[in-house]
């Protein structure tokens, strides 16, 4: 007992320390060092594989390169491509006149349609639309007014086209042998109030008289001695006509 009691004086047990965690410790020391070389390894193949893709031409999907050297501009034609020019505006279609008979209001015969110099189709020769605006307003009143009188206005010549103008004219001359005494009753077509739609011819009898008598009331006059059938718009609605002249004056330019 004695020498048990000296060793542990001269040698006195000390605490136990716990045990090192090697094992755990080289355990993770080893997984981080895997995966750091795993990173690596991975990386170095992707950069060999981009290279090995550039070298063979393997590397799809990425862009071209495109030199911009004498590139055209953007939005400019290429010098081989040809200018192209505007299309033209489409035109409508012109109309053509019908064929078909009609009939007038006032005379219940077939319409007659006269082409001018112009070729193009001219109003009818029976209407009163081919009229200036003033005698076609005044001539509708006093027709309306003759009606309601029991009388029929029926226009036998409005606005004439030059060409006929002119062929009566013609005739004028032949059967009358000069132009002074021509133009008493046919004037040439750059002087006819006619071919300028201030004119209007009418029939029959009745209507010359009944209008020779009431177309001041609508401004509508009877002009000249010699033709009782030749209405212009003279004068103001209420107003009374000017006094009739012999004949048509003879022009000469």
């Amino acid at each position: 007992m004695r020498r048990r009691y000296q060793s542990e004086r001269l040698y006195p047990m000390s605490n136990p320390l716990p045990p090192r965690r090697s094992g755990l410790a080289r355990t993770r020391l080893l997984s981080v060092i895997g995966v750091v070389g795993v990173g690596l390894v991975g990386g170095s193949l992707l950069m060999w594989h981009a290279q090995l893709g550039e070298f063979f031409g393997l590397a799809a999907d990425k862009e071209p390169v495109v030199s911009t050297v004498s590139a055209p501009a953007v939005g400019a034609p290429l010098a081989s491509t040809p200018a192209t020019t505007a299309p033209e505006p489409t035109r409508k279609p012109t109309r053509t006149p019908s064929t078909s008979p009609k009939t007038t209001a006032t005379t219940g015969k077939p319409e007659r349609t006269e082409t001018t110099t112009t070729d193009k189709p001219a109003v009818r020769e029976e209407s009163i639309q081919g009229l200036s605006p003033k005698l076609r307003s005044r001539l509708k009143k006093a027709i309306a007014a003759a009606d309601r009188d029991g009388v029929t206005i029926r226009i036998t010549s409005a606005r004439r086209s030059t060409t006929k103008q002119q062929r009566l004219f013609d005739e004028a001359l032949q059967q009358y042998g000069s132009y002074k005494l021509a133009t008493r009753w046919v004037l040439p077509p750059k002087y006819s109030a006619h071919v300028q739609g201030k004119a209007v011819d009418i029939g029959p009898a009745a209507a010359m008289t009944w209008l020779n008598q009431n177309g001041w009331r609508y401004g509508v006059c009877r002009r000249y001695d010699n033709e009782p059938w030749h209405f212009e718009a003279l004068t103001a609605p209420g107003k009374k006509c000017p006094p009739r002249e012999p004949h048509a004056v003879a022009k000469t330019d």
